[in-house]
């Protein structure tokens, strides 16, 4: 276990000598068909409404967002926290009528939901997506049971995100060495490193020349496709947590109340100093219906 902590700082630091060539582009995606019906959910707040879908891709999710909603649980939940510039967290059960300085963000409703992350699917400005508990201990990433978050996010120079991201690459080898030392690949790679013990060179190219194994392996993707750099460098969003938290619909009107919610002043922990209540509702309507009042979000 030692010698995995310390192979891990040099590859981090030469990572940027790395091959920076851009990865092939994604083919465009067919026009996906208006029939049949779909849930359109609002997110009511004092500070304005918020209109999103669900994705069908992320079945798990969407049936139980879908559930809760129809059950009331959202209903007078606030934004417990809220980052300007990331991100609005709600969804802790906990946080109806909350005294002023409760610690939240432990709430659910005692289940979790494994994770279903669609490569279709990122956390551009407006993504709405799964809150989880950290790697330590959710090696697995399974989302909250009821906490969600909705993307803000800043725009990013598309020069920053062309090529291989090789914070990407040390976060998906620094996985793989800790949640999987038993996997072909980690054994491969630990031999190179008690062969090579002071050569970070070495390591560095033998995970370079496993990339695609790496992706394989961790699920972890080192390079963007030309959709996610176009959406990433004009509208925005935090690129960073791509692959790691379930992306489940998106918000496809009311884009500037995420701003609204966003920009409230917060105690330290990030809750607002004035409690930013939810009503969630859903409505079943005919897809083609979506697409007439917001434009086709398909």
């Amino acid at each position: 276990m030692k010698i995995r902590s310390i192979i891990l700082l040099p590859i981090l630091l030469m990572l940027a000598a790395a091959c920076s060539d851009s990865g092939p582009e994604q083919a465009e995606q067919p026009a996906k068909s208006l029939e049949g019906n779909d849930y359109l959910v609002t997110i009511t707040t004092d500070l304005g409404v918020m209109k999103a879908i669900l994705y069908d891709e992320t079945p798990k999710h969407k049936e139980n967002f879908i559930k809760l909603a129809r059950e009331g649980f959202f209903n007078g939940l606030i934004f417990h926290r809220v980052i300007n510039g990331f991100m609005i967290q709600g969804g802790d059960p906990d946080s109806r009528n909350a005294e002023p300085g409760t610690q939240l963000g432990a709430g659910g409703p005692g289940y979790k939901i494994p994770a279903e992350f669609v490569p279709e699917y990122f956390h551009v400005k407006g993504a709405l997506s799964a809150a989880r508990q950290a790697d330590q201990i959710n090696p697995e990433k399974a989302s909250s049971g009821s906490q969600f978050y909705i993307v803000q996010g800043q725009v990013s120079p598309r020069a920053k995100l062309e090529g291989i991201n090789e914070g990407k690459v040390g976060m998906a080898y620094q996985t793989l060495m800790r949640t999987m030392p038993e996997s072909e690949l980690a054994k491969e790679y630990q031999k190179v490193a008690e062969q090579n013990p002071n050569d970070s060179k070495a390591i560095r190219d033998k995970v370079f020349s496993s990339l695609d194994r790496l992706t394989q392996v961790t699920g972890i993707t080192f390079s963007m496709s030309k959709d996610r750099i176009d959406a990433y460098s004009t509208v925005g969003g935090t690129p960073f947590l791509d692959d790691q938290y379930t992306v489940f619909g998106r918000v496809i009107s009311g884009l500037e109340v995420i701003d609204k919610i966003a920009s409230v002043k917060t105690a330290p922990g990030d809750r607002p100093l004035e409690d930013v209540k939810m009503t969630v509702t859903v409505e079943e309507i005919t897809k083609a219906d979506i697409a007439k009042q917001f434009g086709n979000p398909y």
